[in-house]
């Protein structure tokens, strides 16, 4: 596994190498050993994937309220999306920036998303597959949205608002302001 890029401090691009033979291909996805020499030494608890059908698929902005913020390890298992990560560490010099990272399907790459960031995707291809790691279990009751196209974010988003195919629980979701106010 090797460290490609750093965009905003805490989250991390990877790609794990790949043996390729006759048969096809061969990586290790993840090593506790090699995670713990790029600063992530955390117990992950639970393995969670989802399928989204269509591309323009979003999913989030999702995060876990204290003291069950989840740190997670995300890759694309067949298709693509835009994963985008939000820092909401009120202390942090970064404290609302985001960074974007392209996952696809058999490029290896894996990206991680500390605890106190917000989490979404969107799809850049049919039948998608992510899977991920997670540090902590879910918890409804912590469980918290931020609105993905809040103008005061900034992202960049592959889809606009009238396109996107969203859950009913994030077209619900609340402004970043909201959010603020919220935890404030």
């Amino acid at each position: 596994m090797e460290l490609l890029n750093e965009p905003v401090p805490g989250v991390l691009e990877l790609r794990a190498q790949v043996f390729e033979d006759s048969r096809g291909s061969f990586s290790e996805t993840f090593s506790r050993r090699t995670m713990s020499g790029f600063g992530i030494d955390q117990e992950f608890v639970q393995d969670n994937e989802s399928f989204s059908a269509v591309t323009g698929t979003v999913r989030g902005l999702h995060l876990q309220a204290e003291p069950h913020a989840q740190g997670k390890l995300v890759r694309v298992l067949h298709g693509a999306i835009l994963d985008v990560a939000v820092d909401l560490r009120p202390d942090s010099p970064t404290f609302r920036q985001h960074a974007t990272i392209e996952l696809r399907g058999g490029d290896n790459r894996a990206c991680w998303i500390p605890p106190g960031f917000a989490h979404g995707f969107c799809t850049l291809a049919d039948n998608t597959v992510v899977g991920y790691k997670v540090t902590a279990f879910f918890e409804p009751h912590a469980e918290r949205s931020i609105r993905f196209d809040d103008p005061n974010l900034g992202i960049d988003w592959p889809v606009d608002q009238a396109a996107a195919v969203l859950s009913d629980k994030d077209a619900a979701a609340v402004s970043f302001a909201a959010f603020l106010e919220e935890v404030s």
